[in-house]
């Protein structure tokens, strides 16, 4: 008792020798001043009080947490859930939390991951149980692999008491546990509130992604009780406005700026995990200081404007296209933003060239081809001003071989005769072509997945981030249209475009009515060449046929038609510029049937590319060889 009372005495004295020593100099805590005081009050009062039955404070605690959307379909065991939104519509002053009915789950998914994608902050998808609810299954699977935060709610049986057997019933949590960062079934309507809190924190948490709540029947339908009946405190009701990630560990940087100066031919490398607002000023100010090039995977396309000096290009493919001469050249690679859900831009050999700095929100997943050599762990866009302020440009530093490859590359895909070509069905080189030359700089490009996506990986000049919407981790098909549609949502002002193959479009073209519904403004190119294209251009690589990769299709222009939109058909090439420039000059919900073939894709990446490939390492490596030898030459000078 006297040991721990003498300690106290000791602490005690301490402390006021610490507050007097403050006063004596003129210090002031933050909480003693009028500004700090209000800022006290304003964190202190956050949670905000709610009542009503668990349904509508799942609504009420969503629109606290600034959760704008809800696409989904209904069912009878989320009926509650549905009342509470009718009544937040019902409110003056409209609802904070517009619910979109779509005419599937899938559909509703990939729009809500695509709020997510473009906003950094989820959307919330819903429906039923059983078979609604595994309907979100890919597209959860999306959002889990691509990065992107949403919220997944779904009903379910009433757990207290039913008497419908296993009808239906599925263990969905269990289903959802491997494609979501979070899955919860609601059990005590007192702990909704908490469970939407820790939903919102965990989907926005580096690396974003999908989480999943369900409600029973039951429980839905209970209230919540008084004392419980608060909705949890969030940073964007606070004076900061949001939360903060961690910063990269000073000493990081230091060793990371010491091996870029020490490097001959450092490299950007830039995936999706930068494809953040605040990384696309800090790569631009980084670059423009230092004359650091830069390569891009498909999902970090964007973040370097396309017309920026010293970008290079996109590593679309896996290997053995022009950029990869530049990253086989590259004595130490930086890699922002990267993760192995997306192909790999390069693969590593033990103990060889390049050194890789991994720089990211997280750590990374080692295996066989990326294990980086430096791990920078914290956000991106600061770590990227660090280096900004830090990293000068070396006299030994050689970019001429990248400027080569660039220039090389821009050739090749710009100045393609492809790209120009009156060949009918029409060449994808000029598709990509004329769909640049009509898209506005800030208008978003929805692609679906099929071997056109490689070429607008490629070719496409992207100018500002998110302006291309390409999935390279999940690669799914039937996703381009409903992400275009959320792309309209979030950017009504913005011209949108779906650009879909044949057999990608059919998997969600009934999402047409929604469009027509939500009186959208948008466009759909449908890539007619009846057949699965990329899945054939795998068989002919490997020197199979193209068996079983064929099917029959409508006339798109007359389907579209049949929903009240406006369908176009394209007859000859020199016709898509012009009907795509009056599809996004009028209003409506507009179907281009496009005849498409991807012949000139074949030859350009069998037979061309890879003498290409070979010309310019050759002549790139005369070139390294060269500047080698002048190094060498001037360190014997030095030494003499």
């Amino acid at each position: 008792f006297f040991f721990v009372a003498d300690n106290c005495r000791m602490l005690g004295r301490h402390f006021r020798g610490i507050a007097s020593t403050s006063l004596r100099r003129g210090y002031a805590t933050v909480s003693d001043t009028i500004e700090g005081r209000k800022m006290f009050q304003q964190y202190l009062q956050t949670s905000l009080p709610t009542e009503g039955r668990c349904t509508d404070v799942l609504v009420s605690s969503l629109e606290a947490e600034n959760v704008e959307w809800m696409f989904g379909i209904p069912g009878e065991e989320n009926l509650d859930l549905l009342d509470s939104l009718a009544k937040s519509h019902r409110r003056q002053g409209g609802a904070k939390m517009k619910l979109v009915v779509t005419r599937h789950e899938q559909a509703a998914g990939f729009m809500a991951a695509t709020v997510g994608r473009l906003t950094g902050h989820p959307a919330a998808c819903l429906s039923t149980l059983g078979p609604g609810a595994t309907n979100f299954s890919t597209a959860l699977a999306y959002g889990f692999l691509g990065g992107f935060p949403m919220i997944c709610i779904t009903g379910q049986k009433p757990i207290r008491h039913s008497k419908q057997g296993a009808f239906q019933i599925l263990d969905v949590c269990g289903h959802f546990n491997e494609i979501t960062k979070m899955t919860k079934s609601v059990d005590d309507p007192d702990l909704i509130s908490p469970a939407v809190r820790n939903a919102i924190l965990t989907s926005r948490e580096e690396k974003p992604g999908p989480v999943h709540l369900e409600i029973a029947e039951d429980i839905a339908a209970l209230p919540v009780h008084k004392e419980a009946g608060f909705i949890f405190p969030c940073p964007t009701r606070t004076p900061i406005g949001r939360g903060r990630r961690p910063l990269v560990e000073p000493k990081a940087i230091d060793h990371a700026v010491a091996l870029i100066h020490a490097a001959k031919r450092p490299l950007i490398c830039i995936a999706a995990g930068a494809n953040r607002k605040s990384t696309q000023n800090a790569m631009k100010v980084l670059m423009l200081k230092t004359g650091l090039m830069a390569v891009c995977t498909q999902m970090g396309k964007g973040v370097v404007s396309e017309d920026n000096a010293g970008y290079i290009g996109c590593t679309a493919l896996s290997d053995n296209d022009l950029v990869h001469v530049a990253i086989k050249n590259a004595d130490l690679i930086i890699n922002v933003g990267h993760d192995i859900s997306e192909k790999p831009p390069f693969i590593m050999n033990h103990n060889k060239p390049p050194l890789v700095i991994h720089l990211n929100f997280t750590r990374p997943s080692v295996d066989p081809v990326y294990f980086p050599h430096l791990v920078l762990v914290g956000d991106i866009a600061e770590a990227v001003w660090q280096f900004s302020a830090r990293i000068r440009a070396q006299s030994h530093w050689d970019f001429t071989p990248f400027q080569l490859i660039k220039d090389r590359s821009d050739q090749l895909l710009w100045n393609s005769p492809y790209a120009t070509s009156d060949a009918w069905p029409m060449t994808v080189q000029r598709l990509v072509a004329d769909t640049r030359k009509v898209m506005p700089a800030d208008g978003i490009v929805s692609l679906d997945n099929g071997m056109y996506k490689i070429w607008f990986a490629r070719q496409y000049k992207t100018l500002q981030s998110n302006t291309l919407l390409l999935d390279n981790a999940l690669a799914t098909m039937g996703a381009g249209l409903p992400c275009a549609m959320a792309a309209k949502l979030v950017f009504p002002e913005k011209a949108c475009v779906a650009i879909c193959g044949d057999g990608g479009f059919m998997m969600n073209s009934q999402e047409i009515e929604t469009a027509l519904r939500l009186k959208q403004h948008i466009v759909c190119i449908v890539l007619n060449n009846k057949s699965y294209g990329m899945i054939a251009w795998k068989a002919h690589s490997m020197g199979m046929d193209d068996f079983g990769l064929e099917y029959g299709n409508p006339d798109f222009a007359l389907y579209a038609r049949s929903y009240g939109a406006i369908g176009h058909n394209v007859t000859a090439p020199g016709e898509f510029e012009t009907i795509l420039r009056k599809a996004i000059e009028e209003p409506g919900v507009h179907i281009i049937d496009l005849p498409i073939t991807y012949e000139s894709s074949d030859a350009a990446l069998h037979d061309e590319l890879p003498k290409e490939v070979a010309t310019l390492q050759e002549a790139v490596g005369k070139m390294i060889a060269e500047h080698d030898a002048a190094l060498a030459a001037m360190a014997d000078d030095l030494r003499d």
